[in-house]
């Protein structure tokens, strides 16, 4: 994804003039515990619990509970119902064609870097990672392949 297909980050660099980018963008506007929150969504921790992965984000156990139940069990199932990351619940995404293609586009970045994530901390595993557009707005999810 180019930063700069974001109209906000390429109405920033144009204005500061010179040879301003993404990375002057980020420096001029986020602190340090922003670049670890966002740090944390690229490379996220993961809970196994009940033959479950789930990203630890959304895993708490009574609510784990109450959706093991639901599903009868069903793994794959529980799965897609927690492990979703809906861009649109903690982005406000202008109604523009291109600032949704670049939300549409940073959903797929993160989709590719939980492919990594998982991969490295489940070597063992295949899972499908997924980067979609919803009627709302982006959601990134995965499921183990069984």
């Amino acid at each position: 994804m180019d930063p700069q297909s974001i109209p906000e980050v390429r109405r920033w660099t144009q204005e500061t003039g010179g040879d301003t980018d993404y990375l002057d963008y980020l420096s001029q506007r986020a602190g340090l515990g922003d670049w670890a929150a966002l740090s944390r969504v690229l490379m996220p921790e993961f809970v196994e619990v009940a033959g479950c992965v789930l990203w630890d984000r959304v895993y708490a156990p009574d609510n784990f509970r109450t959706w093991h139940e639901h599903l009868k069990g069903d793994a794959t199932a529980i799965e897609a119902t927690l492990n979703q990351l809906r861009l649109w619940l903690y982005i406000d995404i202008p109604e523009d064609q291109e600032s949704e293609r670049g939300a549409l586009a940073l959903a797929e970045d993160i989709a590719a870097s939980w492919r990594r994530s998982l991969r490295e901390a489940f070597p063992d595993r295949a899972f499908e990672v997924s980067a979609t557009e919803t009627e709302d707005g982006p959601v990134v999810s995965f499921v183990t392949m069984r």
